[in-house]
């Protein structure tokens, strides 16, 4: 698969859209560790950055765009614009994490 641009604009920049295939997303649900949760609240409390979380959230959100430049590519696009990144704690306990990334695949 050749490389799919992404960009959060509506265009891109001297590259005319010729064809727009619809939107597609991607979705990744990660569930918390409880060791990583417990020495994340320690360091909430004394301040600092949650390096375990960062990690996790950077991971989710490579993957959430990964597979939404393979559902580009299958529409045969090389390009998805307008992306918008989301994250939202679901589950009883709020202990899971969901990342999506959704945009509209074109054809440049």
């Amino acid at each position: 698969m050749s490389e799919v641009i992404v960009s959060t604009t509506s265009r891109l920049e001297g590259r005319p859209a010729k064809e727009y295939l619809g939107i597609v997303t991607g979705e990744v649900i990660v569930g918390a560790n409880l060791f990583r949760d417990l020495f994340a609240s320690v360091r909430d409390i004394v301040g600092g950055r949650s390096g375990a979380y960062e990690d996790v959230l950077q991971r989710a959100r490579e993957q959430a765009i990964g597979e939404m430049r393979m559902r580009a590519a299958t529409l045969g696009g090389n390009a998805v614009v307008g992306v918008d990144l989301d994250y939202e704690v679901i589950g009883s306990n709020g202990s899971m994490l969901m990342v999506s990334a959704s945009g509209t695949a074109i054809l440049v």
